[in-house]
């Protein structure tokens, strides 16, 4: 019997350098399936171990990008510490989606951000009635870095830097302060600028896997901590979607965004109503006494065809924003309704029609331009895995 070698990964410490070991007779065939060891003595990655599955990210990975291996071992710790399969189509998934918001930078540079962050503080400050010499004024302090906060906004090019500058503004300045307060403007960061809420909720609710005395809101700026909590978004809850797409669009507009957006166009077939199909099923879901938004105004119409009263729609909308709306009986009834009535199946997910508004964008964008953006990347890096999974898990 000839020797081969088993190569051993500590999940909890990646990066740690593999222990070997020779393989015993007794154990060979166990370390055959358990290691990937050939009889022939030739070492095969383990399927599914981390260094197998770097090697796959990095394969996919598009030829540009620098630090690729850097990439593929954060990207694999992601999946790992998410216990998410890492199939050929997520990979391409999360690749594309990266590849749209950053084109692999873990901190994007953002054009013209010092004229946009001054616009966002005079916007603020005219809202709160704080004349513009106050700000301006505010704005010549010197801040914690030795410069005064507008030189620091004269050289400021990523959202991390902004955060930052906010960050010292706030806590620092009075004026700050009383613009400010609690409210950092920016709301996004990282290679797949993934929302700092969304992030800040997720640690809090599902924790972080790597050691840090940084806050999340930073970590959002780094390549692991961007990578994780941006693949968590995409990826990390259930959906019954056939295609990849509408994670895209959910990316974008909102988890469960593309299923409600399929929900408003039933229930447009059902009652002859026009409605925007942009995934809220609520207009004022934390307030029971306001009137209803046109979603909500559709499906109370059709109350009687439904059986259903005025207090059980309301409380079957609030499970919207959830797993559970796909059980509602509600969401069953109006589809059976408007398929009775149009002589036709409807689809269970619609691209959300959501025009984009950000003072970053500078012209005309939908999360419909988003996601099909998205899904042609995604569709050419499927084209390099010679074992395309298009199945969504």
């Amino acid at each position: 019997m000839r020797d081969c070698r088993t190569v051993f990964f500590a999940l909890a410490r990646p990066g740690r350098r593999a222990r070997r070991r020779r393989c015993q007779p007794a154990t060979l065939a166990l370390a055959v399936v358990v290691s990937g060891c050939a009889v022939d003595g030739t070492f095969r990655e383990a399927p599914g171990s981390p260094q197998a599955i770097r090697t796959e990210i990095t394969a996919l990975l598009p030829s540009s990008v620098a630090d690729r291996a850097g990439w593929a071992q954060d990207i694999q710790r992601a999946f790992t510490a998410l216990r998410l399969d890492a199939t050929p189509a997520n990979v391409c998934a999360v690749l594309a989606i990266t590849e749209q918001e950053s084109s692999f930078r873990a901190d994007p540079s953002v054009p013209n951000l010092p004229a946009l962050a001054r616009a966002e503080i005079f916007r603020r400050a005219e809202r709160a009635g704080v004349p513009q010499l106050a700000v301006r004024m505010a704005l010549q302090l010197q801040s914690p870095t030795g410069k005064t906060y507008d030189e620091r906004l004269d050289a400021v090019r990523t959202e991390r830097e902004l955060s930052l500058i906010f960050e010292d503004f706030t806590g620092i300045v009075p004026l700050g302060q009383r613009l400010l307060a609690d409210y950092n403007p920016v709301r996004t960061g990282g290679p797949m600028q993934v929302s700092i809420a969304f992030a800040e909720q997720f640690a809090r609710e599902r924790g972080y896997p790597y050691e840090t005395d940084d806050t999340i809101r930073h970590e959002v700026f780094t390549r692991r901590g961007g990578l994780y909590f941006g693949i968590a978004h995409l990826l990390d809850y259930p959906a019954a979607y056939g295609q990849m797409i509408y994670r895209f669009a959910d990316f974008n507009a909102g988890h469960y965004a593309s299923r409600n957006a399929a929900f408003q166009q039933a229930v447009s077939v059902a009652s002859g109503k026009a409605l925007d199909l942009d995934g809220d099923l609520l207009l004022n879901a934390s307030n029971p006494h306001a009137p209803p938004g046109e979603t909500e105004a559709a499906v109370l119409s059709l109350a009687p065809a439904l059986a259903m009263s005025v207090a059980a729609i309301r409380r079957e909308l609030q499970r919207g924003d959830s797993a559970d709306f796909d059980r509602s009986p509600l969401q069953a009834k109006v589809f059976a309704l408007a398929e009775q009535q149009s002589g036709r199946h409807l689809p269970r997910a619609v691209v959300p029609k959501i025009e984009l508004k950000s003072p970053k964008i500078t012209r005309k964008l939908t999360t419909e331009w988003f996601a099909r953006r998205v899904d042609e990347r995604h569709q050419r890096c499927l084209a390099r895995s010679p074992d395309a999974a298009t199945r969504v898990f």
